[in-house]
């Protein structure tokens, strides 16, 4: 049950640390969803069960990510589009190409790029060490870099970055592309388990929503310049395990998604609550 909660975790925790960056920076990122459908068909599309291929496939959507990534982040700093509208019309865009290009599952990925998804050094599956690796490297650059540091003073208050001498707009520019990335390494996950990806992947796991929630749940805070790559963690395990107990138990779907609604509403309003006691 545990490895079947922790697996259950990679997908949504890897795009949630990405989340955790671009909220840190008071900002959000709404077309994660749409990047991991993009990714996984292109995926599969560019490899076509050939292993040699594979290398060259992870270099062009990694490529395709940081576009996406900078994209937003330049819309959102040098046209000062508000990010939530931003990157929802980013990724309205890709969705637009996406189901006016592919409407079925397209390509297959090669056996041996499918033990992403499947296997295990020891008793630890791969994904799972993927996950840990991810909150790691996104620990060490909020906690132990300058553009942390400059992240989380670029959330507290972007003017007062800016009269500090921080170049804000390329600080939220890298947060961006970082989250891009992130929603990349979701998508080439699940065509590794999928076998093939489809344009409906990435908004049927609902992962823009869920990982903005998981973020918030770990208690990044959505006015930005708080939050860690951790408390993330944590909120991505606790959907997870209320996944497998609602399963185990055989929990109607929609209930477990009322459910989900409450804890969302619940964690932002005891956040808000402790915030107003520490401002007074």
């Amino acid at each position: 049950i545990l490895t079947n909660i922790l697996v259950r975790s990679v997908a949504l925790g890897i795009v949630a640390v990405g989340q955790t960056f671009v909220m840190i920076g008071a900002s959000i990122d709404l077309s994660v969803a749409f990047t991991i459908s993009l990714t996984a068909v292109l995926t599969s599309q560019l490899m076509q069960g050939d292993p040699a291929r594979v290398p060259m496939a992870i270099l062009v959507v990694l490529a395709i990510g940081v576009i996406i990534g900078l994209s937003n982040g330049l819309i959102i700093t040098k046209l000062n589009v508000n990010p939530f509208i931003a990157t929802l019309g980013t990724g309205l865009i890709i969705s637009g190409i996406l189901n006016g290009t592919f409407a079925n599952y397209k390509g297959v990925v090669p056996k041996s790029f499918q033990s992403f998804g499947y296997d295990s050094i020891g008793p630890v599956p791969i994904s799972v060490l993927t996950l840990l690796i991810v909150v790691l490297v996104g620990w060490f650059i909020l906690s132990r870099t300058k553009f942390g540091a400059h992240l989380y003073g670029v959330g507290g208050s972007r003017e007062i970055g800016r009269l500090s001498g921080l170049r804000t707009a390329r600080v939220l520019i890298g947060a961006h592309i970082i989250c891009s990335l992130t929603a990349v390494l979701t998508g080439l996950f699940i065509v590794s388990r999928l076998g093939a990806g489809a344009p409906w992947v990435g908004p049927d796991g609902v992962y823009a929503l869920e990982s903005v929630a998981a973020t918030v749940i770990g208690g990044t805070a959505l006015s930005g310049g708080r939050g860690g790559v951790f408390g993330t963690l944590a909120g991505v395990l606790i959907f997870s395990v209320i996944d497998t107990v609602f399963n185990q138990l055989g929990v109607d779907t929609y209930l477990k998604t009322v459910f989900r609604g409450a804890i969302i509403i619940l964690a932002v309003a005891s956040y808000s609550f402790r915030s107003d006691r520490e401002a007074s």
